[in-house]
């Protein structure tokens, strides 16, 4: 019987994270990737080659969604899919910082039913399916309670901009920040941060599987207009990201200009 897609997706990350220390403080090839899609390095590659021959060979009916990879209209037909991102926060890589994880999810139909992030270099691996706990290292992980006014918010600087707030100033919460998007999702559901914060459109890879580990210690989890996330989109893409406990989302989308404009 083959064994259950966490336990796939776990030893996935964990040789994804063996490779990754390989190529990491060591000067990797880097270039940047076309259309102005940001920086790549070989390591990326590497790691992605490494999990799309463990995890399809495990699963050849599974589709396939990765950063690195072209992408193949046939998942969309699939009924479940691999969601991956092989390095998230490259840049943080490149530059021989800690903060880069692996982001590991299948979906079945358009929800996430198995998901792992795993930071090699920090040693934390935190992952979730939809009738368990939310984990790190295997201990049960909540989201802690905030009020906007006292909250520690992971997002980038636009979210400041005073367009995107009702009375056209930022709510007072502390911002902090994150190179890995995956990373901040898990982040909240462990209770070291109180929500994450973005207006922009982002990748499945990025969020599938935080998104799901987030749900499960107890967050709310939608996009930026109060929906619940849908993956395996032809787009790809989920419309920006408000994640936290359930009484400090509301406080949230109830402080948001509605609807949004996009940055």
């Amino acid at each position: 019987m083959p064994a259950p897609d966490l336990t796939l997706l776990l030893d996935a990350a964990r040789g994804a994270g063996e490779i990754a220390q390989r190529y990491w403080r060591q000067e990797p090839e880097v270039w940047e990737k076309d259309h102005g899609a940001g920086p790549v390095s070989e390591a990326d590659l590497a790691v992605n080659d490494f999990l799309r021959d463990h995890l399809t060979g495990a699963r050849p009916n599974y589709g396939w969604l990765s950063e690195e990879s072209p992408d193949e209209p046939s998942r969309l037909d699939a009924t479940s899919c691999f969601i991956v991102d092989p390095i998230d926060g490259t840049r943080a890589f490149i530059d021989g910082q800690q903060g880069f994880s692996h982001s590991l999810a299948v979906t079945t139909g358009d929800r996430v039913t198995a998901a792992v992030v795993h930071l090699p270099i920090l040693g934390l691996t935190y992952a979730a399916v939809p009738d368990g706990p939310a984990t790190l290292n295997g201990q049960p992980i909540h989201v802690r309670d905030a009020t906007l006014d006292t909250a520690d918010i992971l997002a980038g600087r636009p979210v400041m901009e005073p367009g995107f707030w009702r009375d056209h100033q930022g709510p007072p919460f502390k911002r902090s920040f994150r190179p890995s998007l995956a990373w901040r999702l898990c982040l909240v559901a462990e209770g070291r941060f109180d929500a994450t914060l973005s207006f922009r459109a982002a990748w499945e890879w990025d969020i599938a599987a935080g998104s799901l580990i987030a749900e499960r210690a107890g967050a709310r989890v939608t996009n930026r207009h109060g929906r619940a996330m849908q993956f395996n989109s032809p787009e790809a893409r989920v419309d920006g990201v408000v994640i936290a406990a359930p009484a400090l989302h509301a406080e949230l989308r109830g402080a948001m200009v509605a609807p949004i404009r996009p940055v």
